[in-house]
């Protein structure tokens, strides 16, 4: 009975001494590890007054307000509200059939027209429309950035207002499979961290740095910023691309070599910024060119060789896209986006 107690107590002694001698083994172990701090990249000057005074006009891309989008339903239903339609296609395109009322600026003057043919502020809304919506995209997210908080970009551009559009040169002419055999669903790294381009703007304050780089972004033209499906899948490795959507949509299959780059959590943000190659072409993609418009517009404000790719992820893997619509919530354009609005010609 005694050599039993002994037993007992020795058995819990030593269960107790091994329970305490993991226990603190772990912690030892946990402690060991050491995380390798990311290296810190100095921004330049420019650079960094740029990123400080769009975050002081209230950092607009991480917003709720960005991308600024507005349905054509809402400017048909809004036609006699006190808002401006901005019309960016070329005089021909706006001749042929516009929105009533709608204005036709080039895309060059719009600085100038904003600045000393009208006063923005007085406007409820001011509507950018253009052949697809890519165009009024990159042009909205650029007024955006100068301060004009009423702006917005209509989706699928005069493609959604009438069929008419939609079917000569639009939306319905641009869509495509082609090239949905070569996508990859390999995971790609970013690049290591590196300075932002050097903008040599010769200016010291945010705002003056901010008008010089708009200005030169606006008499450049926009066809720079823009990049076909084609030219991206003749020779991916020509690219740095980013895969400017969910994780989800990225898994299923992307471009090849493409990254992803988390939408709301890449734009303004330093150490996001600092992957992207500063000396190479960078396309941006998302579903639909919209979103990838915007993020193209405030990347070239900064510099960066950036092209939103022209109907997104509809120009190159449409018919997947119609096949797993409900699931991933892919936004294919399909007739249902199209309305039997009226317009007028001169």
């Amino acid at each position: 009975m005694k050599f039993q107690k002994i037993s007992v107590f020795l058995l819990i002694f030593i269960s107790t001494v091994t329970l305490f001698s993991c226990g603190g083994s772990s912690k030892k172990q946990d402690q060991s590890v050491e995380t390798t701090p990311k290296k810190e990249i100095a921004v330049n000057a420019e650079s960094q007054a740029l990123l400080d005074y769009l975050v002081e006009l209230g950092d607009y891309v991480n917003s709720r307000e960005f991308p600024s989008l507005i349905k054509a339903s809402s400017v048909y239903e809004e036609l006699d509200a006190n808002n401006l339609i901005i019309d960016l296609r070329d005089k021909e395109s706006f001749a042929e059939g516009h929105i009533k009322g709608a204005v036709n600026v080039d895309f060059s003057n719009i600085p100038d027209y904003m600045t000393n043919s009208i006063k923005p502020f007085e406007y409820d809304r001011i509507i950018m429309v253009c052949y697809s919506g890519q165009i009024s995209s990159y042009t909205t997210a650029l007024l955006r950035l100068m301060g004009y908080g009423n702006v917005y970009a209509m989706r699928w551009g005069m493609s959604a207002w009438n069929k008419e559009f939609a079917e000569n040169g639009g939306w319905l002419a641009k869509v495509s499979g082609e090239y949905e055999d070569q996508l990859e669903t390999t995971e790609h790294e970013k690049l290591s961290l590196s300075d932002f381009p050097k903008m040599n703007t010769g200016k010291t304050t945010g705002e003056e740095i901010l008008n010089e780089r708009i200005k030169a972004l606006f008499a450049a033209g926009y066809r720079d910023a823009l990049v076909f499906a084609n030219e991206v899948f003749e020779n991916p490795s020509n690219y740095y691309v980013i895969n400017y959507d969910r994780r989800d949509k990225y898994e299923y299959g992307h471009i090849p070599g493409a990254i992803r780059y988390k939408p709301s959590g890449t734009l303004g943000i330093k150490e996001e910024m600092e992957t992207i190659p500063v000396d190479k072409d960078v396309v941006v993609y998302c579903n639909t060119g919209h979103n990838s418009g915007f993020a193209t517009a405030y990347l070239r404000l900064f510099g960066y060789k950036a092209h939103t790719l022209t109907y997104g992820n509809n120009a190159f893997m449409y018919d997947r896209m119609i096949k797993d619509r409900d699931s991933l919530s892919w936004l294919p354009f399909t007739e249902a986006e199209i309305h039997d609005y009226p317009y007028v010609s001169n």
